[in-house]
């Protein structure tokens, strides 16, 4: 038999390190136990025999039977210290020691079957109450916007994505939205967002790059699919109303300041608050911008709808640092352009170019006001 490392070959019980009420017990008990085996010494056995005459008269008092107790309260100090760290009664541990001694091995075990069996109490009453629960379903139907949203979604399932995304620095643009705020160039002029701006600079961007506001014909001619262009920039932008997701259009973006674009931008909001819009605000659009970066969220991968070959999803604005020109640490104003292009008629190297030139028109306002008409 061979000894681990580490581990002690025997435990020795030392008399002197148990308790005083403890040897009481013990040797309590093993003078009423006796021993069969040891013969009583005559001078004891006649001392047993030997009745004083005052003490016949005596009731006879009963022995009181050795307790089971007294063996099961032994226990070493180092014992009763784990005990008493770990709150045990000492008498609701059964002792496997010499004469019912309670080694650590038993408080150790006892500890963890009363925490196992808690534990399993604690985990039974959720579970039952679970599964207890009954499943209720309900039938809500699909309100007159989701069920539009369900049909245009589906179809655009069948159109392949291409997805491009980049960052853009808006401090410049974020200054000079500033300062246009501040001070107004005509009276009861509308806040200026950064919307008006970044739809403009689609539009411009829309005349290099013609093909991203056309759509594809396939009734005609399903074999062969066509391209028609158009020459209207009809921008739609995405709304969060009480009712559901709605894309009106601004009509004709291409012929309209910034100023134009912000009050129509207003007038739609306000329409689609109280339910007003028209169809004619809801048709007709050619190329979407969604400003999800509203309401939260970095990055977003736009779904193109059927009569349509283009969107952008707008990310919310961060300041972040960044490097300027001289190497130095400078605070700088992002936000993320996320397009989504048709993949069918619209190649890579076109979306980057498109891309490219709005994020020249955003981050540098200055050659935007150039273009303008």
């Amino acid at each position: 038999m061979s000894a681990e490392f580490g581990k002690p070959l025997c435990e020795i019980d030392v008399l002197g390190e148990i308790e005083p009420e403890d040897e009481t017990a013990l040797g309590s008990v093993t003078e009423q136990a006796g021993s069969p085996s040891t013969p009583q010494q005559p001078q004891k056995v006649a001392q047993q025999h030997q009745t004083r005459p005052d003490e016949t008269n005596k009731s006879s008092v009963v022995p009181k039977a050795p307790s089971t107790r007294g063996h099961s309260a032994l226990a070493t100090p180092a014992v009763r210290g784990l005990l008493k760290d770990l709150k045990i009664d000492i008498t609701e541990v059964t002792g496997t020691g010499k004469d019912g001694r309670v080694l650590k091995e038993d408080v150790q075990n006892h500890a963890s079957s009363h925490s196992s069996k808690s534990a399993s109490s604690l985990s039974l009453t959720p579970s039952q109450s679970s599964s207890n629960a009954s499943q209720t379903e309900s039938i809500i139907s699909l309100t007159p916007i989701q069920s539009q949203m369900f049909k245009t979604m589906t179809r655009s399932l069948s159109i392949p994505h291409l997805l491009y995304t980049d960052d853009l620095n808006i401090t410049p643009l974020s200054s000079l939205r500033h300062q246009l705020n501040t001070h107004p160039s005509i009276p009861n002029q509308p806040k200026i967002s950064y919307l008006p701006f970044i739809i403009k600079a689609v539009s411009l961007a829309l005349d290099s790059y013609p093909v991203l506001n056309a759509r594809i014909d396939t009734d005609t001619d399903a074999s062969r699919p066509r391209l028609i262009m158009r020459s209207a920039h009809n921008i739609g932008i995405a709304m969060d109303t009480p009712q559901g997701l709605i894309v009106p259009n601004i009509k004709n973006v291409n012929s309209l300041s910034i100023l134009d674009i912000a009050s129509e931008i207003k007038r739609l909001q306000s329409l689609a608050l109280t339910s007003k819009l028209t169809p004619l605000d809801l048709t007709g659009g050619t190329i979407t911008v969604s400003n999800i970066g509203s309401i939260g969220g970095t990055y977003v991968a736009p779904v193109i709808v059927g009569s349509e070959v283009a969107i952008l999803g707008i990310g919310k604005k961060r300041v972040v640092p960044a490097f300027d020109d001289e190497g130095e640490i400078v605070k700088r104003e992002s936000m993320n352009f996320s397009w989504s292009a048709d993949h069918r008629v619209v190649d890579g190297a076109t979306m980057a170019r498109c891309a490219e030139m709005v994020r020249e028109f955003v981050e540098r306002p200055e050659r935007m006001v150039m273009r303008l008409k």
